[in-house]
């Protein structure tokens, strides 16, 4: 046998007072009377706890904890390198520790292919890492043709910020042309400390 609620005690019922003062109702229906327990003179000693009034109809519940917001998250293309870095990028002046071709493959073994080289680049110590993903091509170029260019290269954002290595990313930029260009990003892997 299940036994009756124990009701609230005067500080939860404050507190849900609070609480239920912050929430929209879903249609208008008549104010409950107050679940705040009245005031109390200062000399007075304080009496048992009395349970709220019961309110007829469904038992309103505790609205669910909002999670923390997270933290704003950038673009790994907007991430920021010191000027030396981007002078050093933009000229071609660092060669790539580690190169990782996923031109010609389809959506599920580049994505594969990408998280496995990640590992092994990682695991090498490597630094800076040459991505070539294919250029793609204009849309007029191959209509009708069912082959979609490109599909590598939009994926590969999306693929890096939600991807295991994400937090071990510092950056990641368009190759020079040296390096491939438009088909290529140079991938600025953090320092480990």
């Amino acid at each position: 046998m299940r036994r009756p609620p124990r009701g609230l005690t005067p500080e939860e019922a404050e507190l849900w007072a609070r609480v239920a003062a912050t929430v929209k109702p879903l249609r208008s229906a008549p104010t409950p009377p107050s679940l705040s327990p009245p005031a109390m003179p200062a000399t007075a000693a304080a009496p048992a706890p009395v349970p709220p009034p019961r309110v007829r109809g469904r038992v309103p519940l505790l609205p669910e904890p909002r999670p923390a917001p997270a933290p704003p998250t950038r673009p790994l293309d907007h991430h920021g390198l010191d000027a030396s870095w981007e002078r050093k990028l933009a000229k071609a002046a660092i060669a790539p520790d580690f190169t990782l071709d996923l031109h010609g493959h389809s959506l599920d073994a580049a994505h594969s292919r990408m998280e496995h080289g990640l590992a092994q680049a990682m695991a090498q110590g490597a630094r800076v890492l040459l991505l070539v993903t294919g250029r793609p091509r204009p849309s007029d170029d191959h209509a009708g043709r069912g082959e979609r260019r490109g599909a590598i290269r939009a994926k590969v954002f999306d693929w890096l910020a939600a991807g295991p290595y994400a937090h071990r990313i510092a950056a990641v930029r368009q190759a020079h042309p040296r390096h491939g260009g438009a088909g290529a990003l140079y991938i600025v892997l953090k320092r480990l400390r």
